[in-house]
């Protein structure tokens, strides 16, 4: 009886829901339509004028920028066709373009208010715009109307939504994968808005955000990095004003960072052998650790990062009593601590939390390094902090969002990428020419987005702007009102230079990503091994070696005797010069034909006769017996030079005289003989020790050379300790 009842149970639901889906249709489809914003309900009942060259959704992109910016779409195309005539060459160059330009301008009006990243229509509009350039022209295929991603606008920060897509960002791809977003769009539209990218780093931010998406930008995604992002700068605020009693900020200082809160994750400063847990601190100036004492967190150490100390900041090891046994820590540097200092960031496994605090103290750096090398004033030095500053809201946002951590040639740091990048110092080139365009005494910018010279001649602190923007002041007194536009690095049309030679930067490194790769799969593991690898590839010099030996042997004369006059008859004639030159030109024309008949060849794989394998004991055996073999080398060496210091200083006499005798006949004979008969003397002398009919002479003088050499005694040495290990003990 109990299953006929839930199945009857089960009946009544359903007729239930369809009687209420059949009465209000309207209360269920309402839940996966998007809310309109407010300026759609106030807006006139008149809606805006399309235009012809555009596609239906990139009309209503349009016309939701025209109602933000409060005039009719007809009086901005006429706008944009007076002030970049030239882009009305081709239908889609010229809609493309018309969208840039209004796309740009609305974000630029929009960013000026304070709260712009919590406003949900914004993040919306903003993806609308990156969806709408991918298809601008009235030719493109039109887009579905509907987006399953509009469904998730009214959700707000809550955990269940959190969840829903921060554990596999696939999950909203396969949700909706129509309506997604590609890099050159992502590019073109998201640097407009300061905050959300910078156009160095724009492409490895869609990298970061799209890791798991298969490189297309979803709204889920894109929504929720520009919450993460409002958190971020929201949290930042509340931390500009910290207890008096332990940091002592000074103005215009910006706290970026805190680590060590947490009794779990504590931060560790290691001086000498001493360790003690606290908490650190990154500021736009300065790192501050405070430690922990009874309860309460003692006064703050500063270590400025502004100066010129000579400092230096990397990864390294550290452990207890000072033993090098954790690969987490931070190594700090400078002229102004007596030793070196160390903090590390223990966690269970991997050292991300490490490198993260690395790459951000890096950039602060970096940043105030480049501030010092170009004698910046006082507003570029704030435009230069503020770029670097946005960068580290931005990896925060990403890490934070989606515990993605960069990689060394994907980083988010504007200073960190240059350096990094092949021709990164380009990069910094031609940020130095846009900071020195900086007008101190201009008070506005034209906000079409355009290149025109006017802006060239003259630019405004775009990321101070936008920083003070935000509630983050940097310089109290910089020159422009607040409600100066907030213009972005990217002109419509137009590339901007910086993303010309950071593309150029990404490939160059993208080859020698892989040209390293390749490096990696040939690297051996084993002695043995590597030395027979290095054995076949320096096959043709031993062989030319080997031949060479036998020659010098005579064990056959007629070609011995040959091969000495050919040479000495070369020696003579002054051909032994071109011998080099014809060497290299034989090499550069077995390349250049290398190059044009074998190109469809792949190149073979080079083959080797691996050794027999050996344990990690027999392995151990050999590295001890290469070492002893070098050691012996290198003894020798010493030997050699302490005999030499001995008859300099004349520690036997009768070898002294002989030696400054035989040094003056040796400085005669260079003084007065042509060096190439200098040459053919040497080389006959030693080919023609093997000779029959000088080989018992030759091993004679040989035997007495080297008696006489063991005859001299070495020049004393003493071993001194030094001072260090005379402190330690003490």
């Amino acid at each position: 009886m109990s299953g006929i009842q839930e199945i009857v149970a089960k009946k009544v639901k359903v007729t239930m829901i369809e009687s209420l889906i059949k009465n209000q249709p309207n209360t269920f489809r309402s839940i996966f339509q998007r809310k309109k914003s407010k300026n759609e309900e106030n807006s006139p009942s008149g809606s805006p004028k399309s235009i012809p060259q555009l596609s239906p959704f990139a009309n209503s992109v349009v016309a939701r920028c025209s109602k933000i910016l409060q005039m009719p779409t007809e009086e901005m195309q006429q706008l944009f066709e007076s002030e970049l005539p030239g882009m009305n060459k081709e239908p889609e160059t010229y809609s493309r373009c018309l969208l840039e330009f209004f796309s740009y301008q609305t974000l630029y009006s929009m960013s000026r208010r304070p709260d712009y990243l919590s406003d949900k229509d914004f993040r919306r509009l903003a993806y609308d715009m990156m969806l709408a350039w991918e298809c601008p022209g009235s030719e493109s295929e039109p887009l579905p109307q509907e987006t399953a991603s509009c469904s998730n606008e009214e959700v707000e920060d809550k955990e269940e939504w959190s969840l829903f897509y921060s554990n596999s960002t696939n999950m909203a791809v396969q949700f909706d994968d129509k309506k997604t977003v590609g890099p050159e769009a992502f590019s073109r539209i998201a640097p407009a808005c300061i905050a959300l990218a910078d156009i160095i780093t724009v492409h490895n931010l869609f990298d970061s955000l799209t890791s798991s998406s298969g490189h297309r930008l979803h709204f889920l995604v894109f929504d929720k990095y520009i919450r993460s992002l409002d958190k971020v700068i929201k949290a930042t605020k509340n931390a500009l004003h910290p207890s008096p009693g332990n940091l002592h900020l000074s103005e215009g200082e910006i706290v970026l960072e805190v680590d060590g809160t947490v009794p779990t994750q504590p931060v560790l400063q290691h001086i000498g052998i001493s360790a003690w847990p606290g908490r650190l601190t990154l500021t736009s100036h300065a790192l501050y650790f405070e430690s922990l004492g009874v309860g309460l967190y003692d006064k703050a150490v500063r270590y400025d990062l502004e100066a010129d100390t000579k400092q230096r900041i990397k990864p390294e090891l550290t452990g207890p009593l000072g033993a090098r046994l954790f690969d987490k820590a931070v190594m700090y540097k400078s002229t102004s601590v007596m030793e070196p200092v160390y903090l590390e960031f223990p966690e269970f496994k991997g050292s991300s939390r490490r490198d993260y605090w690395l790459d951000i103290c890096l950039e602060v750096l970096r940043a105030h390094k480049f501030i010092r090398k170009h004698n910046l004033n006082e507003t570029q030095k704030s435009e230069v902090l503020a770029r670097a500053i946005f960068g580290i809201f931005r990896i925060r946002a990403i890490r934070e969002a989606f515990h993605v951590f960069s990689s060394h040639y994907r980083t988010l740091l504007t200073f960190n990428l240059a350096e990094s990048l092949p021709g990164g110092d380009s990069i910094l080139e031609t940020l130095l020419g846009r900071l020195l365009l900086i007008n101190i005494d201009g008070m506005q910018r034209d906000a079409s987005g355009s290149p025109p010279e006017k802006q060239q001649r003259q630019s405004s602190p775009n990321f101070l702007l936008a920083l003070r923007q935000l509630g983050f002041t940097l310089q109290k007194e910089i020159g422009y009102e607040d409600d100066a536009v907030l213009a972005g690095d990217v002109w419509v049309g137009e590339t901007n230079p910086l993303e010309i030679i950071v593309r150029q930067s990404i490939s160059d490194s993208g080859r020698a990503e892989a040209a390293q790769a390749t490096v990696d799969q040939v690297k051996v593991e084993g002695i043995d091994t590597n030395l027979a690898v290095m054995k076949e590839l320096l096959f043709p010099f031993l062989e030319l070696a080997r031949h060479i030996q036998i020659l010098a042997s005579w064990e056959e004369t007629y070609k011995s005797t040959t091969f000495l006059l050919l040479f000495c008859f070369a020696i003579i004639r002054n051909w032994i010069r071109f011998i080099l030159p014809c060497i290299l030109v034989f090499l550069a024309v077995l390349m250049l034909c290398r190059r044009k008949f074998g190109k469809s060849k792949p190149l073979e794989p080079f083959r080797i006769t691996s050794p027999p394998n050996r344990n990690a004991v027999e392995q151990l055996l050999t590295l001890q017996e290469v070492i002893t073999q070098v050691e012996a080398l290198i003894q020798d060496g010493n030997i050699f030079l302490l005999k030499i210091r001995a008859l300099l200083f004349a520690v036997l006499p009768q070898a002294t005289d002989m030696v400054a005798l035989l040094l003056v006949l040796a400085a005669l004979v260079f003084a007065f003989l042509p060096f190439k008969y200098i040459i053919m003397l040497v080389l006959v002398e030693a080919y023609t020790r093997e000779m029959p009919y000088r080989k018992e002479t030759s091993n004679k003088w040989i035997r007495r050379a080297r008696e006489w050499w063991i005859r001299i005694p070495a020049a004393p040495v003493q071993l001194v300790k030094s001072e260090d290990s005379k402190k330690k003990k003490s």
